[in-house]
């Protein structure tokens, strides 16, 4: 946890840019935007009935076109 005191005579400003700046040397940000986005890796077998899927549809989509229902 960090925790920043505000000094004498010391600006909100001058506060808040020594807290960005000990913020920024500690890597918190970078590790809290690497777990934001972080994406676990789904099986293979998942991925592949997921993009027989798509297929199916995608000619589903295309017969109907062709049939004037869409």
């Amino acid at each position: 946890m960090i925790s920043i005191k505000r000094k004498e005579n010391e600006s909100a400003s001058g506060m808040i840019y020594r807290f960005t700046k000990r913020i920024q040397q500690s890597g918190i940000l970078r590790e809290a935007k690497k777990r934001r986005f972080f994406i676990r890796e789904e099986s293979k077998l998942k991925r592949k009935l997921s993009a027989i899927h798509r297929s199916k549809k995608s000619e589903e989509m295309n017969r109907q076109k062709k049939l004037g229902l869409i």
